[in-house]
């Protein structure tokens, strides 16, 4: 049994930026599963964390009595080389990619050796979308090895190899129509997919996600646990406990956990133009170039819009925004802000907690003392900053 402890690299949790305002980078989805999850699952023994000082409290660090820890960057995924090479490394060896420091053990402080694979890695908020095809069907392989689906209800229409489809104990799947030719679907236990839906993987459906009726869901798409979403949806990854439920489009997209998309809220992710897209970068305070020609929303935990909200072509949102009325909000609306086009101003703390609070109960999750002082820290050192 080793002990693990996945740490921030300091350059790639400023790129994660807003999921990593309220987690670990070890604690992102992506494919089916958390980073985390993937690493308990590569190598056998316990994971904790090395992070922001105001996480820690629920995201602790746990250091091994003889000093003899695996360090491992949070924001690359195991895959048997990197696996075999952290393995490998001598005490206090270190592990480099590219002049960066992926892993070491111990202190890290004896000779280090030069990695020459290519990690699936996170460096960029757009890579969690860019890459969850590569994440979702590594995940799936890993997830179903030996192990035997649920069967597919008789009202429903599979398309392609029955292989590339798992359901778990508990699933609820009637009247959809399913295509795996291109992409595995993966539909967790207790997940409930809905009458006329229809989904083209690779998707994955985590524990008590829903599907509504009529839905569209294109790969590759990670719908977290607790998720409830319809309209029409493109390779989003939404982290967990947020809802999309109504009509309206989203694409190319990362939403955090306790968000909520009102009805016919609709995200654009390609500009007219059809140009290449900046995006804002929280860290640099700026927009910055990406590269890419389709990116969409980017949305912080516990953020709301109001129905009929327009996105424009790579909006990014903070965490805890609430923005409502007509028009199309600014590309960044700032965190513990609300309102509309007309103006944002400071979010009432007292307010926020108590509508996070009814959020949270609907799953039966009690917002705590704990979360509530992240997330005081978390708007005091951005007020700080400001």
């Amino acid at each position: 049994m080793r002990n693990i402890i996945l740490f921030d690299p300091a350059k790639a949790r400023q790129e994660l930026l807003p999921l990593t305002f309220t987690r670990p980078v070890a604690m992102i989805r992506f494919g089916i599963t958390t980073i985390m999850e993937k690493w308990q699952r590569a190598i056998e023994g316990t994971c904790s964390f090395d992070t922001q000082d105001y996480l820690s409290i629920k995201y602790p660090l746990v250091l091994s009595p003889d000093g003899d820890d695996l360090h491992i960057a949070a924001n690359i995924c195991p895959d048997e080389k990197l696996i075999d090479a952290i393995l490998s490394l001598d005490p206090e060896a270190s592990l480099l990619l590219n002049n960066e420091t992926i892993a070491y053990r111990g202190n890290g402080e004896g000779d280090s050796v030069t990695y020459t694979g290519s990690p699936l890695a996170l460096n960029h908020i757009w890579d969690l979308f860019m890459l969850n095809d590569e994440a979702l069907r590594r995940d799936f392989s890993s997830l179903t090895a030996g192990r035997e689906s649920q069967p597919l209800s008789d009202s429903c229409r599979l398309i392609g190899d029955p292989a590339n489809l798992f359901i778990e104990k508990g699933a609820s799947v009637e009247g959809a129509i399913i295509n795996v030719a291109k992409g595995p679907v993966y539909i967790g236990q207790d997940a409930e997919i809905m009458e006329g839906a229809c989904l083209r993987g690779p998707i994955a459906l985590c524990e008590h996600a829903v599907i509504n009726m009529g839905a569209k869901i294109y790969g590759a798409t990670t719908l977290g646990p607790h998720c409830k979403v319809g309209g029409e949806i493109n390779n989003v990854v939404m982290t967990g406990y947020s809802n999309k439920a109504h009509d309206g489009f989203l694409g190319n997209a990362v939403i955090g956990e306790w968000c909520n998309l009102g009805a016919g809220c609709t995200a654009s992710n390609l500009k007219n133009t059809y140009g290449s897209i900046k995006l804002w970068s929280i860290s640099e305070e700026r927009f910055v170039r990406t590269g890419l020609q389709f990116c969409g929303l980017i949305m912080g935990d516990h953020s709301k819009a109001g129905i009929n909200t327009m996105f424009n072509t790579a909006t990014v949102v903070g965490v805890g925004v609430n923005f409502y009325g007509p028009g199309f909000p600014r590309t960044y609306l700032t965190s513990f802000t609300q309102g509309s086009t007309a103006g944002m101003h400071d979010m009432d703390m007292d307010a926020f907690f108590d509508t996070a609070s009814k959020v949270m109960a609907r799953r039966n999750i009690p917002l705590t003392e704990i979360d509530r002082e992240i997330l005081i820290t978390l708007r005091q050192q951005l007020l700080d900053i400001s």
